[in-house]
Protein backbone atom coordinates (compact mmCIF):
# COMPACT_ATOMS: atom_id res chain seq x y z
CA UNK A 1 0.00 0.00 0.00
CA UNK A 2 1.44 3.48 -0.89
CA UNK A 3 2.53 5.66 2.15
CA UNK A 4 2.51 8.91 -0.12
CA UNK A 5 1.05 11.86 1.60
CA UNK A 6 -2.44 11.18 -0.05
CA UNK A 7 -5.86 9.72 1.66
CA UNK A 8 -6.56 6.01 2.21
CA UNK A 9 -10.09 6.14 1.91
CA UNK A 10 -11.30 5.90 -1.84
CA UNK A 11 -14.35 7.36 -2.83
CA UNK A 12 -17.22 4.85 -2.77
CA UNK A 13 -20.90 5.15 -3.94
CA UNK A 14 -22.16 3.83 -0.72
CA UNK A 15 -20.18 6.79 0.97
CA UNK A 16 -20.62 9.66 -0.93
CA UNK A 17 -23.72 12.24 0.14
CA UNK A 18 -24.82 14.17 -2.86
CA UNK A 19 -25.53 17.80 -1.84
CA UNK A 20 -28.57 19.67 -2.71
CA UNK A 21 -28.13 22.10 -5.65
CA UNK A 22 -28.03 25.92 -4.67
CA UNK A 23 -26.49 29.27 -5.55
CA UNK A 24 -23.61 30.05 -4.97
CA UNK A 25 -22.92 33.30 -2.83
CA UNK A 26 -20.32 35.28 -0.71
CA UNK A 27 -19.79 36.21 2.75
CA UNK A 28 -16.47 37.91 2.37
CA UNK A 29 -13.51 35.59 1.48
CA UNK A 30 -15.53 32.29 1.72
CA UNK A 31 -17.93 31.00 -0.53
CA UNK A 32 -21.42 29.74 0.29
CA UNK A 33 -23.53 27.25 -1.39
CA UNK A 34 -22.95 25.50 -5.15
CA UNK A 35 -20.01 23.41 -4.66
CA UNK A 36 -18.08 25.09 -2.38
CA UNK A 37 -17.04 23.43 1.32
CA UNK A 38 -19.66 23.86 3.41
CA UNK A 39 -18.87 26.50 6.49
CA UNK A 40 -18.34 26.03 10.07
CA UNK A 41 -19.04 29.14 11.75
CA UNK A 42 -19.80 30.17 15.41
CA UNK A 43 -20.95 33.54 17.37
CA UNK A 44 -18.65 35.47 20.05
CA UNK A 45 -20.47 36.18 23.25
CA UNK A 46 -18.55 39.23 24.18
CA UNK A 47 -19.70 42.62 24.77
CA UNK A 48 -18.73 43.93 20.81
CA UNK A 49 -17.88 47.10 21.28
CA UNK A 50 -14.87 45.90 23.83
CA UNK A 51 -12.71 45.83 21.35
CA UNK A 52 -9.94 43.68 22.36
CA UNK A 53 -12.14 40.67 23.85
CA UNK A 54 -14.05 39.98 20.95
CA UNK A 55 -10.86 40.34 18.90
CA UNK A 56 -9.11 37.93 21.29
CA UNK A 57 -12.11 35.60 20.76
CA UNK A 58 -12.41 35.98 17.12
CA UNK A 59 -8.51 34.72 17.27
CA UNK A 60 -8.92 31.77 19.23
CA UNK A 61 -12.04 30.92 16.85
CA UNK A 62 -9.87 31.13 13.56
CA UNK A 63 -7.28 28.82 15.68
CA UNK A 64 -9.22 26.25 15.27
CA UNK A 65 -10.87 27.01 11.74
CA UNK A 66 -13.82 28.76 11.87
CA UNK A 67 -14.69 29.52 8.62
CA UNK A 68 -17.26 32.42 9.85
CA UNK A 69 -17.65 34.17 13.08
CA UNK A 70 -21.24 35.90 13.40
CA UNK A 71 -21.10 39.17 16.24
CA UNK A 72 -23.95 41.08 17.76
CA UNK A 73 -24.69 44.61 16.70
CA UNK A 74 -27.41 45.36 19.13
CA UNK A 75 -26.53 49.55 19.77
CA UNK A 76 -24.79 51.97 17.75
CA UNK A 77 -21.50 51.39 19.64
CA UNK A 78 -21.22 47.65 18.49
CA UNK A 79 -21.84 48.87 14.79
CA UNK A 80 -19.09 51.34 15.53
CA UNK A 81 -16.44 48.57 16.70
CA UNK A 82 -16.83 46.72 13.47
CA UNK A 83 -14.66 48.58 11.75
CA UNK A 84 -11.61 48.29 14.68
CA UNK A 85 -12.67 44.77 15.12
CA UNK A 86 -12.33 43.28 11.12
CA UNK A 87 -9.28 45.15 10.53
CA UNK A 88 -7.53 42.95 13.06
CA UNK A 89 -9.19 39.40 12.11
CA UNK A 90 -8.98 37.16 9.19
CA UNK A 91 -12.42 35.43 9.09
CA UNK A 92 -15.38 37.45 7.87
CA UNK A 93 -17.87 38.91 10.04
CA UNK A 94 -21.67 38.56 10.17
CA UNK A 95 -23.43 41.10 12.25
CA UNK A 96 -26.09 39.66 13.91
CA UNK A 97 -29.43 42.81 13.29
CA UNK A 98 -32.60 42.62 15.37
CA UNK A 99 -35.37 45.46 14.44
CA UNK A 100 -32.83 48.84 14.03
CA UNK A 101 -32.08 49.10 10.22
CA UNK A 102 -29.71 51.36 11.09
CA UNK A 103 -27.44 48.87 12.35
CA UNK A 104 -27.69 47.13 9.58
CA UNK A 105 -26.03 50.15 7.55
CA UNK A 106 -23.49 51.01 9.80
CA UNK A 107 -22.22 47.74 9.82
CA UNK A 108 -21.90 47.18 6.24
CA UNK A 109 -20.35 50.21 6.18
CA UNK A 110 -17.93 49.56 8.81
CA UNK A 111 -16.66 46.09 7.07
CA UNK A 112 -19.22 43.18 7.55
CA UNK A 113 -19.83 40.45 5.52
CA UNK A 114 -22.74 39.47 5.94
CA UNK A 115 -25.72 40.84 7.88
CA UNK A 116 -28.06 38.36 9.91
CA UNK A 117 -31.05 39.96 9.35
CA UNK A 118 -35.00 39.69 8.81
CA UNK A 119 -36.19 41.62 6.00
CA UNK A 120 -40.04 41.77 7.27
CA UNK A 121 -38.64 42.69 10.99
CA UNK A 122 -37.09 46.25 10.60
CA UNK A 123 -40.06 48.55 9.38
CA UNK A 124 -41.29 47.80 5.75
CA UNK A 125 -39.92 48.00 2.19
CA UNK A 126 -38.22 51.15 2.25
CA UNK A 127 -36.08 50.35 5.36
CA UNK A 128 -35.17 47.04 3.12
CA UNK A 129 -34.35 49.14 0.28
CA UNK A 130 -31.61 50.96 2.69
CA UNK A 131 -30.30 48.10 4.14
CA UNK A 132 -29.64 46.47 0.52
CA UNK A 133 -28.09 49.42 -1.00
CA UNK A 134 -25.47 49.37 1.68
CA UNK A 135 -25.12 45.58 1.43
CA UNK A 136 -25.00 45.93 -2.18
CA UNK A 137 -22.55 48.94 -1.88
CA UNK A 138 -19.99 47.41 0.46
CA UNK A 139 -20.25 43.70 -1.32
CA UNK A 140 -22.08 42.41 1.70
CA UNK A 141 -24.73 39.29 1.89
CA UNK A 142 -27.17 38.55 4.18
CA UNK A 143 -29.03 35.60 5.97
CA UNK A 144 -32.31 35.40 6.73
CA UNK A 145 -32.43 33.88 9.99
CA UNK A 146 -36.32 32.58 10.69
CA UNK A 147 -36.27 31.18 14.57
CA UNK A 148 -39.49 28.87 15.70
CA UNK A 149 -39.32 30.80 18.75
CA UNK A 150 -39.82 34.09 17.19
CA UNK A 151 -42.42 33.91 14.46
CA UNK A 152 -44.31 36.53 13.46
CA UNK A 153 -47.66 36.73 15.49
CA UNK A 154 -49.93 36.46 12.43
CA UNK A 155 -48.36 33.35 11.64
CA UNK A 156 -48.75 31.88 14.78
CA UNK A 157 -52.18 32.83 14.77
CA UNK A 158 -52.91 31.39 11.39
CA UNK A 159 -50.84 28.32 12.13
CA UNK A 160 -51.79 27.81 15.69
CA UNK A 161 -48.20 27.22 16.85
CA UNK A 162 -45.00 26.92 15.32
CA UNK A 163 -44.47 24.20 12.56
CA UNK A 164 -42.69 23.98 9.59
CA UNK A 165 -45.80 25.39 7.14
CA UNK A 166 -44.71 28.47 8.91
CA UNK A 167 -41.36 28.69 9.33
CA UNK A 168 -41.04 28.28 5.62
CA UNK A 169 -43.56 30.97 4.66
CA UNK A 170 -42.25 33.40 6.78
CA UNK A 171 -38.31 32.64 5.44
CA UNK A 172 -39.80 33.38 1.74
CA UNK A 173 -41.68 35.97 3.20
CA UNK A 174 -38.42 37.58 4.00
CA UNK A 175 -36.35 36.33 1.02
CA UNK A 176 -39.35 38.09 -1.50
CA UNK A 177 -38.49 41.37 -0.08
CA UNK A 178 -34.57 40.99 -0.96
CA UNK A 179 -35.69 39.54 -4.56
CA UNK A 180 -38.04 42.66 -4.91
CA UNK A 181 -34.97 44.96 -4.97
CA UNK A 182 -33.35 42.92 -7.08
CA UNK A 183 -30.72 41.47 -4.07
CA UNK A 184 -30.09 37.53 -4.07
CA UNK A 185 -26.95 37.27 -2.15
CA UNK A 186 -28.50 35.63 0.77
CA UNK A 187 -28.84 32.26 2.20
CA UNK A 188 -31.36 31.49 4.87
CA UNK A 189 -31.83 29.68 8.01
CA UNK A 190 -34.95 28.00 9.47
CA UNK A 191 -34.21 27.04 13.15
CA UNK A 192 -35.90 25.24 15.84
CA UNK A 193 -34.97 23.99 19.39
CA UNK A 194 -37.57 20.76 18.60
CA UNK A 195 -34.94 18.43 16.01
CA UNK A 196 -38.05 17.35 14.52
CA UNK A 197 -39.62 20.35 13.64
CA UNK A 198 -36.05 21.96 12.04
CA UNK A 199 -35.44 19.01 10.30
CA UNK A 200 -38.90 19.33 8.52
CA UNK A 201 -38.68 22.82 8.12
CA UNK A 202 -35.47 22.56 5.95
CA UNK A 203 -36.68 19.58 4.19
CA UNK A 204 -39.90 21.89 3.19
CA UNK A 205 -37.33 24.93 2.31
CA UNK A 206 -34.78 22.79 0.66
CA UNK A 207 -37.50 21.98 -2.06
CA UNK A 208 -38.60 25.79 -2.53
CA UNK A 209 -35.36 27.75 -2.89
CA UNK A 210 -31.97 27.15 -4.12
CA UNK A 211 -30.84 29.62 -1.84
CA UNK A 212 -27.78 28.50 0.08
CA UNK A 213 -29.16 26.96 3.71
CA UNK A 214 -27.49 27.67 6.94
CA UNK A 215 -27.85 24.69 9.12
CA UNK A 216 -28.57 25.29 13.16
CA UNK A 217 -30.69 23.17 15.85
CA UNK A 218 -30.91 26.43 17.93
CA UNK A 219 -31.03 26.52 21.88
CA UNK A 220 -29.31 23.00 21.74
CA UNK A 221 -28.10 22.74 25.12
CA UNK A 222 -24.83 22.11 27.02
CA UNK A 223 -22.18 20.53 25.64
CA UNK A 224 -23.05 17.27 25.61
CA UNK A 225 -27.11 17.00 24.85
CA UNK A 226 -26.60 19.80 22.44
CA UNK A 227 -23.64 17.77 20.54
CA UNK A 228 -26.38 15.24 20.75
CA UNK A 229 -29.12 16.96 19.34
CA UNK A 230 -27.29 18.81 16.42
CA UNK A 231 -25.35 15.62 15.74
CA UNK A 232 -29.13 13.94 15.02
CA UNK A 233 -30.88 17.03 13.55
CA UNK A 234 -28.01 18.80 11.52
CA UNK A 235 -26.59 15.30 10.66
CA UNK A 236 -29.77 14.04 8.91
CA UNK A 237 -30.08 16.91 6.78
CA UNK A 238 -26.43 16.81 5.78
CA UNK A 239 -26.59 12.86 4.97
CA UNK A 240 -29.48 14.06 2.87
CA UNK A 241 -27.48 16.67 0.97
CA UNK A 242 -29.11 19.29 2.64
CA UNK A 243 -26.90 22.19 4.41
CA UNK A 244 -23.98 24.62 3.22
CA UNK A 245 -23.05 26.39 6.54
CA UNK A 246 -23.23 25.27 9.78
CA UNK A 247 -23.49 26.45 13.55
CA UNK A 248 -23.94 24.04 16.36
CA UNK A 249 -25.32 26.13 19.32
CA UNK A 250 -24.00 24.91 22.43
CA UNK A 251 -23.29 26.59 26.19
CA UNK A 252 -20.31 26.27 26.31
CA UNK A 253 -17.09 28.48 24.77
CA UNK A 254 -17.56 29.28 21.12
CA UNK A 255 -14.41 27.02 20.17
CA UNK A 256 -16.02 24.08 21.13
CA UNK A 257 -18.94 24.73 18.46
CA UNK A 258 -16.61 24.62 16.05
CA UNK A 259 -14.28 21.52 16.74
CA UNK A 260 -18.01 19.73 17.39
CA UNK A 261 -18.83 21.08 14.20
CA UNK A 262 -15.81 19.85 12.30
CA UNK A 263 -15.85 16.56 13.85
CA UNK A 264 -19.65 16.52 12.57
CA UNK A 265 -18.81 17.15 8.90
CA UNK A 266 -15.28 14.59 9.59
CA UNK A 267 -17.72 11.78 9.80
CA UNK A 268 -19.76 12.65 7.50
CA UNK A 269 -17.11 12.61 4.70
CA UNK A 270 -18.05 16.41 4.14
CA UNK A 271 -14.60 17.85 5.53
CA UNK A 272 -11.52 16.73 6.59
CA UNK A 273 -9.65 19.26 9.05
CA UNK A 274 -8.00 18.06 11.80
CA UNK A 275 -7.00 14.40 13.44
CA UNK A 276 -9.93 12.05 12.87
CA UNK A 277 -8.77 9.34 15.87
CA UNK A 278 -10.74 5.81 15.52
CA UNK A 279 -10.04 4.27 18.92
CA UNK A 280 -11.72 1.18 20.85
CA UNK A 281 -14.16 1.82 24.15
CA UNK A 282 -11.84 -0.22 25.90
CA UNK A 283 -12.70 -3.75 27.56
CA UNK A 284 -10.79 -6.39 29.93
CA UNK A 285 -8.38 -7.21 26.73
CA UNK A 286 -7.06 -3.56 26.24
CA UNK A 287 -3.05 -3.81 26.87
CA UNK A 288 -2.93 0.09 27.95
CA UNK A 289 -5.39 2.25 29.11
CA UNK A 290 -6.71 3.30 25.61
CA UNK A 291 -9.31 6.28 27.54
CA UNK A 292 -6.54 8.06 28.92
CA UNK A 293 -4.08 7.61 25.75
CA UNK A 294 -6.84 9.16 23.20
CA UNK A 295 -7.71 12.09 25.70
CA UNK A 296 -4.15 13.26 25.79
CA UNK A 297 -3.76 12.74 22.13
CA UNK A 298 -6.78 14.80 21.69
CA UNK A 299 -5.21 17.30 23.66
CA UNK A 300 -1.30 16.77 21.88
CA UNK A 301 -2.61 16.46 18.33
CA UNK A 302 -5.50 19.75 18.16
CA UNK A 303 -2.96 21.89 16.71
CA UNK A 304 -2.79 19.69 13.81
CA UNK A 305 -5.24 20.91 10.45
CA UNK A 306 -4.21 18.95 7.91
CA UNK A 307 -6.56 15.37 6.81
CA UNK A 308 -5.04 12.62 8.98
CA UNK A 309 -6.72 9.36 9.71
CA UNK A 310 -5.33 7.95 13.40
CA UNK A 311 -6.49 4.34 15.00
CA UNK A 312 -6.00 3.63 18.75
CA UNK A 313 -6.38 -0.15 19.28
CA UNK A 314 -6.40 -1.50 23.12
CA UNK A 315 -5.95 -5.06 21.72
CA UNK A 316 -5.10 -7.43 18.18
CA UNK A 317 -8.73 -8.17 17.69
CA UNK A 318 -9.47 -5.78 15.99
CA UNK A 319 -6.72 -3.20 15.87
CA UNK A 320 -4.75 -4.55 12.38
CA UNK A 321 -7.69 -4.09 10.28
CA UNK A 322 -8.56 -0.33 11.00
CA UNK A 323 -4.95 0.09 10.63
CA UNK A 324 -5.30 -1.11 7.00
CA UNK A 325 -7.45 1.82 6.63
CA UNK A 326 -6.00 4.66 8.49
CA UNK A 327 -3.09 6.87 7.85
CA UNK A 328 -0.96 6.11 11.10
CA UNK A 329 -2.07 3.32 13.58
CA UNK A 330 -1.48 1.67 17.60
CA UNK A 331 -2.21 -1.49 18.17
CA UNK A 332 -2.21 -3.96 20.89
CA UNK A 333 0.60 -3.05 24.42
CA UNK A 334 -0.17 -6.05 26.40
CA UNK A 335 3.38 -7.24 26.20
CA UNK A 336 4.06 -3.81 27.21
CA UNK A 337 4.48 -2.38 23.64
CA UNK A 338 2.07 -2.67 20.57
CA UNK A 339 2.51 -2.32 16.61
CA UNK A 340 2.75 0.85 14.48
CA UNK A 341 1.60 0.65 11.52
CA UNK A 342 1.72 3.55 8.67
CA UNK A 343 -0.14 3.81 5.77
CA UNK A 344 -1.70 0.28 6.38
CA UNK A 345 1.68 -1.41 6.91
CA UNK A 346 3.35 -2.57 9.92
CA UNK A 347 6.66 -0.15 10.73
CA UNK A 348 7.49 -2.14 13.96
CA UNK A 349 7.31 -2.02 17.94
CA UNK A 350 6.76 0.92 19.82
CA UNK A 351 6.97 0.42 23.72
CA UNK A 352 3.63 1.66 26.04
CA UNK A 353 5.71 4.32 27.56
CA UNK A 354 6.95 5.88 23.99
CA UNK A 355 3.93 5.18 22.21
CA UNK A 356 2.52 8.72 23.11
CA UNK A 357 5.27 10.47 21.76
CA UNK A 358 5.90 8.23 18.91
CA UNK A 359 2.41 9.01 17.44
CA UNK A 360 2.90 12.68 18.18
CA UNK A 361 5.84 12.59 16.01
CA UNK A 362 4.48 10.23 13.21
CA UNK A 363 1.30 12.45 12.89
CA UNK A 364 3.32 15.71 12.87
CA UNK A 365 5.60 14.24 10.36
CA UNK A 366 2.91 13.21 7.76
CA UNK A 367 1.04 16.42 8.29
CA UNK A 368 4.15 18.57 7.25
CA UNK A 369 4.15 15.82 4.21
CA UNK A 370 0.42 16.93 3.78
CA UNK A 371 1.08 20.12 3.78
CA UNK A 372 4.21 20.66 2.05
CA UNK A 373 2.35 18.65 -1.05
CA UNK A 374 -0.48 21.22 -0.62
CA UNK A 375 1.79 24.04 -1.35
CA UNK A 376 3.45 22.56 -3.97
CA UNK A 377 0.26 21.59 -6.00
CA UNK A 378 -0.95 25.17 -5.26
Amino acid sequence: MSSNPTSLHAVRPWRTIERRPSRKIRVGSVEVGGDAPIAVQSMTNTVTHDVEATVGQIKRLEAVGADIVRVSVPDPESSAAMRAIVDQVDVPLVADIHFHYKRGIEAADNGAACLRINPGNIGGQARVREVVAAARANGCSIRIGVNGGSLERELLEKYGEPCPDAMVESALMHARMLDDEGFHEYKISVKASDLFLTVAAYHQLADATDAPLHLGITEAGGTRIGTVKSSIGMGALLWAGIGDTIRVSLSDEPEEEVRVGFDMLKSLGLRTRGVNIISCPSCARQGFNVIETVRTLEDRLSHISEPISLSIIGCVVNGPGEAMFTDIGFTGGSAGYGMMYHAGVKTGKTDNNDMIEDIVRSVEARAEALRNARLAAE
